[in-house]
């Protein structure tokens, strides 16, 4: 459950697969504050990186005030780009019960966006994504940088 009493689900997926192998970057969050990320390249022999922690009930509300603003939820990705070999974008959203599924290709930039059929509904879907990924990152990288006070 989320904080504020509805079903809460976030997954989000960027990848491909090259010659370095299945690369891709992941993250998840659900209702009970769960965040998960992982985070696989192959360059030069990386290992993936995995990491779990959780968050508050405001970072929750924070995360679905983010989606709601956006207004992805009233978009369809029929018009937009199918899934090719540079690579495929998954954003799976659970809000109140209702499921949501955008699948896509890896956007390169915002020029992508506006040569799509659909630029005003990608967009939606471009910044959104930007948005969780910086919160995430943020989240993640201050979590485990953070020393505990002795």
């Amino acid at each position: 459950m989320s904080p504020e009493g509805g079903e809460f689900y976030v997954r989000y997926y960027v990848g491909h697969r090259g010659k370095f192998g299945h690369e891709f970057l992941e993250f998840e969050i659900r209702g009970d504050g769960r965040l998960r990320y992982a985070n696989n390249s192959n360059y030069k022999n990386d290992v993936m990186i995995r990491k779990e922690t959780f968050v508050s009930k405001s970072v929750l509300s924070t995360i679905r005030g983010i989606i709601e603003q956006s207004e992805v939820i009233n978009e369809t990705d029929s018009k937009w780009p199918a899934s090719d070999r540079v690579g495929r974008q998954e954003l799976e959203l659970i809000l109140d019960g209702k499921q949501y599924q955008y699948v896509t290709s890896k956007l390169g930039s915002l020029a992508d966006v506006n040569v799509s059929n659909d630029p005003e509904g990608l967009k939606l879907f471009y910044y959104l994504v930007q948005d969780l990924k910086c919160l995430v990152f943020s989240l993640v990288s201050l979590h485990f940088r953070i020393k505990p006070v002795a």
